[in-house]
């Protein structure tokens, strides 16, 4: 099989396609063939040298989430069979043309949505929903603040946000990308290429997603209403911080930290049966605009639980350095994906 290979680290020029062995499932395995694999900041790290795959997990091929056809099942898997549609969060490996994952892992792709589509879901509405519905304890009427709302996590948490009854507040340093996820349900944006967004906030907030990191953190503690929490999910800006603690005390607010590549099995498990139940039922088959292009109104019917996946481009597999140049760039709105 083809694979997208790590070949040193570096930037894009070290990517290469290579021929590696087929994969084979073992007991309670699946093995997918892989029509489409988002591509994340994630896998930028990775490719540089500072975010290593987990062990149990290809070490040199990269890819967080997948969309494919089941090939085979391994020994004890009863649910899935050869043919059928899923998607699913891995540890590495979906950037090739198969991988193999356990089964209770694996959702099903729900109906209408084409390869892109699905690949964009796993690991933006996931995270999405973890942090803000599990993690955040968001409620309905809360007000959120997303940070890069132009992402693929920050598209999916302002509809995650909407579906929960919450109001989402969004940041990015392009006003395009505002305009954009204003489309999506945003109610207040704001461009922090002119002004901070402490300044510029209408009202404080109840939850904070961030992956800015240590230097946001004065800022992120500042606008939150007293029990809010802050949910960290990266560090772009760094890992170091400098804060006074006094807000967390005098206010009982919380700091949370969470990662989704180094869960155990059975924590992601739990959330896929968990995102099966309450998330993918939300999905009505609509994708909004890739390409550039604009995306569509929600339906009027249950507008605002509406899911749709944000494909913001699709690249050939054979196109993952251009691909990788792009996101470095923050050239995409939604996810990016690679696509066989």
């Amino acid at each position: 099989m083809r694979a997208v290979v790590i070949t040193t680290p570096g930037g894009p020029e070290v990517l290469e396609l290579q021929d590696r062995p087929l994969p084979e499932p073992g007991a309670g395995e699946i093995r997918v063939r892989v029509r489409a694999a988002g591509l994340n900041r994630a896998d930028l790290l990775q490719r540089r040298g500072g975010y290593p795959a987990p062990i149990g997990w290809p070490a040199d091929v990269p890819g967080l989430e997948y969309a494919g056809e089941v090939d085979a099942v391994g020994p004890g898997v009863t649910r899935w069979r050869p043919g059928e549609r899923v998607m699913g969060l891995v540890g590495g490996g979906a950037q090739a043309e198969f991988l193999v994952t356990p089964a209770d892992e694996a959702l099903p792709v729900p109906a209408g949505l084409d390869w892109p589509a699905a690949a964009a879901i796993p690991e933006a509405f996931l995270t999405a929903y973890d942090a803000l519905a599990i993690r955040g304890r968001l409620a309905a009427g809360e007000r959120v603040l997303i940070h890069a709302v132009g992402s693929g996590v920050g598209t999916a948490a302002v509809q995650v946000a909407r579906a929960l009854g919450a109001v989402p507040v969004g940041t990015a340093r392009s006003a395009w990308k505002l305009d954009r996820a204003r489309e999506l349900g945003l109610a207040e944006a704001i461009d922090t290429s002119r002004v901070s967004f402490r300044e510029a906030l209408s009202g404080a907030v109840h939850v904070v997603l961030d992956v800015l990191g240590g230097p946001a953190l004065a800022e992120n503690l500042s606008v939150l209403e007293p029990r809010g929490r802050l949910v960290i999910l990266g560090l772009m800006q760094g890992a170091v911080a400098s804060a006074s603690l006094e807000p967390l005390l005098r206010r009982r607010l919380e700091v949370i930290g969470s990662v989704m590549r180094t869960r155990s099995a059975m924590e992601r498990a739990a959330l896929a049966r968990e995102a099966e139940e309450k998330l993918l039922p939300l999905f009505d088959g609509t994708t909004a605009g890739r390409q550039g292009g604009r995306s569509e109104p929600p339906s009027r019917r249950g507008a605002e639980a509406s899911l749709r996946p944000v494909v913001g481009r699709v690249w050939p597999m054979e196109e993952v350095r251009a691909a990788h140049e792009a996101l470095e760039r923050n050239e995409v709105f939604g996810k990016a994906v690679l696509a066989w």
